[in-house]
């Protein structure tokens, strides 16, 4: 099998690895977010498994615990957890990102408990106290993964840790630097699944993975075709290639993001420091997220080009044509977020398509048209 397709069969049965390794005595830790530091997890010989949902299935029994108008994607991790499909989960840590995750934590401790849940309070300001703040957090939490693993945290595996997760996110922008070249070598599917796929497996088996599958496209004969839009992507939780796919369908290429399931996930490195505590403490407390509070600049024009200045840089560097906002339906964080990020765009004379959506596959009809009609704008 190849490397890409064993990247796309592990993407199709999620959790199916993270099962194996906990059945043959690791532990496995599920969390949610950017915000939880994969490295600390790794750095006790555990697995850091992150917690996803299903767009296919429906929602059937966690709307008895939570409000429907609640994010419908914490809703269906939360139905999986219910439905036994994360009983492999020995660990269970929740940040503090939005108000739906925190209320979601207690519920969950409460009706589908683990022998270790963690909430991870995560500051929504940046500023003097921020990092001091967090690290006593992360202080928190490593006494607390001691007291139940029954050992000490080892700084040098810490710091191998840091080393390794680095690696991975080195390999993983240089497989979305083939989609700098037009046409992309890589579809923005094909990088989606194989993004998705390393967050429940060891970092070392998806990087031999990913280096594999680099290879392999650039093994691809080149195919020359007709020139199309060159999408950015935009929003929170899209875990799923299915809409990326329909983009792609509909006659453009999607070539960069700013996801919770893309580039947030891994984009920038952990600083290497003489106590890896230090770099990880800024590396994700500085994790790109509408959820933070920025302090704002003095005129309109410096505030939104301090806030959003990484991704007009993407922009200009993946040179695209179009932004699409995808964004979760009832995610505060993203609607308050999204008028700003569109005046922003649209400075650099960017169009901009906003979709809020269930996160199902069954609206992708509904939303087949309005891509559309925004391409043929654009082209």
């Amino acid at each position: 099998m190849t490397a890409g397709a064993k990247l796309k069969e592990i993407y199709q049965t999620r959790g199916l690895r993270a099962q194996a390794l906990h059945d043959a005595g690791t532990k496995v830790i599920g969390y949610f977010c950017c915000f939880v530091p994969d490295e600390i997890i790794a750095a006790f010989d555990m697995l850091p498994y992150r917690i996803q949902g299903s767009q296919s299935e429906p929602i059937d029994q966690a709307d008895a615990h939570i409000e429907t108008m609640a994010c419908p994607f914490a809703r269906s991790c939360f139905n999986l957890a219910l439905n036994g499909k994360y009983d492999f989960l020995d660990g269970f840590v929740v940040p503090h990102t939005c108000d739906t995750l925190e209320q979601l934590y207690v519920i969950w401790e409460h009706t589908t408990p683990s022998s270790l849940n963690h909430f991870l309070n995560v500051p929504h300001m940046r500023g003097a106290g921020s990092e001091l703040f967090y690290r006593q957090e992360l202080n928190a939490f490593i006494a607390r993964l001691e007291a139940w693993s029954g050992k000490k945290l080892d700084t040098g595996k810490l710091r191998e840790a840091v080393k390794l997760y680095n690696t991975r996110r080195a390999v993983l922008r240089e497989l979305y630097d083939l989609r700098k070249s037009n046409p992309p070598l890589v579809s923005g599917a094909e990088v989606t699944e194989a993004v998705v796929a390393g967050m429940g497996i060891p970092a070392a088996e998806h990087i031999d993975l990913l280096r594999g599958f680099i290879a392999e496209i650039k093994a691809r004969p080149v195919i020359k075709k007709v020139q199309q839009p060159r999408i950015f992507l935009w929003g929170n939780e899209l875990d799923d290639a299915a809409f990326i796919r329909l983009v792609e369908e509909s006659g453009a290429d999607v070539v960069m993001d700013d996801l919770c399931s893309g580039t947030r996930f891994f984009w920038d490195d952990v600083p290497e420091t003489e106590d890896p505590l230090d770099g990880i403490v800024t590396r994700y407390i500085n994790t790109h997220c509408p959820r933070t509070n920025i302090p704002q600049e003095a005129t309109r024009e410096a505030d939104l080009e301090n806030r959003f200045g990484y991704i007009g840089r993407f922009v200009r560097e993946w040179k695209a044509d179009g932004v699409i906002f995808y964004i979760v339906r009832y995610c505060d964080t993203c609607e308050l977020e999204g008028p700003d990020l569109r005046e922003y765009l649209q400075a650099m004379k960017l169009p901009v398509l906003m979709i809020e959506d269930d996160y199902s596959t069954s609206t992708i009809g509904q939303l087949r048209t309005r891509v559309q009609a925004f391409l043929e704008m654009i082209a």
